[in-house]
């Protein structure tokens, strides 16, 4: 097949949607298929808006960005959009093109917590393009249900859940007892640093736990600065910068160090379309702590592997927390729960070979 595929900004950004979509290229280029990557700039929603103006996708020639032609799209086989890019694409999708085009939604921008008034708006863009496309690769049931709640589409789809296992084996049993005899609480938030992620949350939750935990945050802190700014003055002004570290975004073996030290993953985010991470830190025998709101539920089973909280409920987490710290029979428990939900997850070949074989359907 040649494949075109639809980003913003580089497919190489750390963090588990661009992962997904990085193992997905890597996965079809080793099965023989071309895939090209598109790469639109990264601006600001109205910004991206006004390419509908401007970006088409059709034609002899694709439009330049950056000095340089994106495509010749009219030679694919399928075109893959990360769903991200979805106000960009409405217009361009609209118009006749010669080869299917293909959603991959991680989860929608309509769905994030945030007013409903906004929301509302984002409602009535994303449907207009997922109106506007002829399928869907999901990486959740939940991201599914959201989508057939926005748009009516009966379209084809496929449910293929995000790669969990590039680290390998799962942790031994034997190291994660060990572990859990550790004095502190080693508690790993692994994620971009903005909002959406609810460091704050996990923040405000420790503050009064002081000599009992300490917390390592892993994640980029240039994805959004303003929110970076406000977590170092939290830290700064509620004393926290002798157990709270910030080491910016980490990889392969610095990253797997900080997992194999870690006792527990705490990633409060307000919404999550499936939350690879809260997966990839059970491998380690971590159990996960992630919220009510989005797909976390169908990774973290409350009280066995981890726990679920409601969005923001900084109270609610400290609790379990100071369970974790007290009682290390019931971390010693959870983790070795949350090692066996990994094992039992899919590995990524099965998946990305769903993905595969529904892009082949279409031809």
């Amino acid at each position: 097949m040649k494949i075109g595929f639809v980003i913003y900004g580089s497919i190489d950004t750390l963090s588990g949607g661009y992962m997904y979509d990085r193992m997905l290229v890597e996965y079809l280029r080793a099965q023989g298929d071309t895939v090209e990557i598109i790469s639109l700039p990264w601006r600001n929603y109205a910004a991206h808006l006004t390419d509908n103006f401007s970006f088409r996708l059709w034609g002899p020639e694709v439009g330049s960005r950056g000095g340089q032609k994106t495509a010749q799209l009219h030679a694919f086989d399928i075109l893959i959009q990360d769903e991200l890019n979805h106000p960009s694409l409405i217009a361009a999708n609209c118009r006749p093109h010669p080869c299917p085009v293909i959603s991959l939604v991680h989860h929608l921008r309509c769905s994030e917590l945030r007013p409903k008034w906004q929301n509302d708006l984002y409602r009535v863009v994303e449907k207009k393009y997922l109106a506007s496309v002829d399928g869907f690769i999901f990486n959740s049931e939940t991201t599914k249900g959201v989508v057939n709640e926005v748009v009516d589409h009966g379209k084809p789809s496929v449910v293929a859940f995000p790669p969990t296992d590039r680290f390998g084996e799962a942790m031994s049993e034997q190291e994660i007892e060990e572990r859990s005899r550790k004095k502190e609480l080693k508690i790993l938030f692994l994620g971009n640093v903005i909002s959406r992620k609810g460091l704050h949350t996990l923040l405000e939750a420790v503050k009064d736990l002081k000599s009992q935990v300490v917390v390592d945050v892993v994640g980029s802190l240039t994805s959004d600065l303003e929110y970076v700014q406000s977590i170092q003055t939290y830290i700064t002004e509620h004393h926290l910068s002798s157990f709270v570290f910030l080491h910016d975004a980490l990889n392969n073996q610095p990253l797997i160090e900080k997992l194999r030290s870690a006792h527990v993953l705490t990633v409060p985010s307000s919404y999550e379309g499936f939350g690879i991470v809260y997966l990839e830190g059970m491998g380690f025998g971590l159990p996960a702590i992630g919220t009510t709101l989005g797909a976390a539920g169908e990774v973290i089973e409350d009280g066995v592997t981890g726990f679920l909280i409601q969005p923001g409920d900084a109270q609610g987490l400290a609790d379990r927390l100071k369970v974790l710290h007290e009682r290390r029979d019931i971390l010693l428990k959870m983790s070795l729960a949350a090692r066996k939900r990994y094992q039992r997850q899919p590995k990524w070949k099965q998946t990305a070979n769903q993905i595969r074989e529904f892009l082949l359907s279409f031809l």
